[in-house]
């Protein structure tokens, strides 16, 4: 065979007609905005687009006196595609930002949009720091007509559902976007900060008390919380080493008691609710009583806060049996969209009534009799579908109530053994992460390999009561007045706590 010999810069020549035209003139993806919104269903303009937060930083500084909040936070994030500008969602004043170091400008658009834009265009995949310096008084700053901060004598609180960070620290505010925290924060002497996670250090020095929190396993912006206040602090270790760390405000009067008889069961909560939906994933746990005047409870992930009020009627271990249970249904298995709160909700009032189970003070099952005969066809709880309630019935009590009723269907359609296999499977299919309701029907299905479409569309998304047949396969009794389970006061009692910060009633 002859060979024909080129020429170097033939060659050459060669070779860059060989390359694709699109690999020899690829240059960087233009920048574009990131959305306002991360694409929930409910909450258009909730969470942001364009990057992925993976940690926390937040030093703060506040003063009771003045409810004077002072800030730096750090998120280290990657960009999910080349960004001209990215938005976080935060409502207080701000004062700086900079993006990989250097000055960003920023403006505010919406009702709590922060739009930053860095100094260049962001890369796609592109490992980010952005820092903000911010300060306000967040008890005044009001967003659709409320704040999720709240005064009490010596302090203040933060905690709501479904948003609650906008007043002290700037985030991407959804579920989707979860990272692990550092919290640091410095108070006047004699007044403590509380937090999520492990406190890992305190330290007092001029008249000031800094205290630091960790949360190492990610963690939704809306479950991260503080506290700040004079709190009397209990610390303890679980048989297998876990820390437990719970406050109570010194002023709760008559209520100190019964908040203590409840939060200090949490360990042994946790120690049940293990063999029931599988290991404790977190590296903390307790819960905290502030003296609020708020009503609610709320899952803030590692230590749970309570409202004193819900123990005016004395201790009530049932809500310390839902708030921990959200630990694992919601905290560590978060939802997609707020369209998908059954997956929290039900779950955590399932977690109730198994207790209930375990005292001996009324079964699953009677529980259930009980609320199918209470809530006859044309009581409007049926027109609520859990599966899909809508933002105005997010925090109804049928997302509870009848979202546990489907739970109890499903125990009796696949059994107790495929029942409490599938609810310790699920956390580990989506250990530390996100899933729609369809994503455990379809996981439910494939354990117990049965179609079960029709059983969840029965108790979750038809706005009508249950007929006859159903009920029957349910298990349920066709007694017009079943006894009441000797569980249900204290139940019933914490169907407050789905009353959040938000004029108006319940959300």
């Amino acid at each position: 065979m002859h060979r024909r010999l080129l020429a170097p810069s033939a060659l050459a020549s060669c070779l860059l007609l060989a390359i694709p035209a699109s690999a020899a003139t690829a240059a960087p993806e233009p920048g574009r905005p990131g959305a306002p919104g991360i694409g929930d269903r409910y909450y258009p303009d909730y969470g942001n687009g364009g990057y992925d937060v993976s940690h926390y930083d937040l030093r703060l500084k506040y003063r009771p006196s003045t409810d004077r909040l002072d800030g730096t936070a750090t998120l280290v994030a990657t960009t999910k595609q080349a960004l001209s500008r990215f938005n976080l969602d935060f409502a207080l004043d701000v004062s700086e930002v900079r993006v990989n170091g250097k000055k960003a400008s920023f403006a505010r658009s919406g009702k709590h949009e922060l739009e930053i834009t860095p100094a260049a265009a962001l890369e796609k995949g592109q490992r980010i720091s952005v820092v903000v310096r911010y300060s306000g008084t967040p008890s005044k700053v009001k967003v659709n007509g409320y704040t999720a901060w709240h005064r009490t004598p010596d302090g203040a609180v933060a905690a709501n559902e479904p948003e609650a960070a906008w007043w002290w620290f700037p985030s991407n505010d959804h579920p989707l976007d979860k990272a692990t925290f550092d919290v640091s924060v410095t108070v006047p002497k004699g007044t403590q900060a509380v937090s999520n996670g492990v406190r890992t250090s305190e330290s007092t020095r001029s008249g000031w008390t800094r205290s630091t929190w960790r949360s190492d396993k990610p963690q939704a912006t809306y479950l991260t919380t503080l506290g700040v206040g004079k709190f009397d602090i209990t610390t303890d270790k679980t048989a297998d080493g876990l820390p437990v760390l719970n406050a109570y405000s010194k002023d709760l009067g008559e209520n100190a008691g019964a908040a203590r008889a409840s939060v200090e069961r949490s360990a042994e909560v946790v120690e049940w609710a293990s063999t029931v939906f599988g290991p404790y994933p977190f590296n903390a746990l307790g819960g905290y009583v502030p003296n609020t005047k708020t009503g609610y409870a709320l899952e803030t992930q590692t230590r749970p806060f309570y409202s004193p009020r819900q123990f005016s009627r004395g201790a009530n271990p049932s809500l310390i049996v839902h708030e921990l249970a959200h630990q694992w249904w919601g905290d560590h298995v978060s939802v997609r969209g707020w369209q998908d709160i059954w997956l929290n909700e039900g779950f955590a009032s399932y977690a109730e009534w198994l207790w209930s189970e375990k005292e001996g003070e009324g079964t699953a099952q009677e529980l259930a009799d009980y609320i199918y005969a209470e809530h006859p066809a044309d009581d409007p709880f049926w027109t609520v579908a859990p599966g899909d309630p809508g933002p105005d019935n997010q925090f109804d009590d049928a997302v509870y109530d009848r979202g546990a009723l489907a739970l109890q269907a499903l125990r009796t359609e696949v059994g107790d053994k495929t029942f409490f296999k599938i609810l310790k499977g699920w956390q580990k299919d989506r250990a530390y992460g996100n899933a729609k309701v369809g994503d455990f029907i379809r996981y439910a299905e494939k354990v117990s390999r049965k179609p079960l479409a029709d059983l969840f569309q029965t108790w979750l998304y038809d706005e009508s009561r249950p007929a006859a047949p159903a009920a029957a396969r349910a298990g349920l009794s066709t007694k017009r007045h079943p006894a009441e389970p000797k569980s249900w006061k204290q139940i019933s009692a914490t169907h407050s706590v789905h009353d959040h910060a938000r004029p108006g009633g319940r959300h």
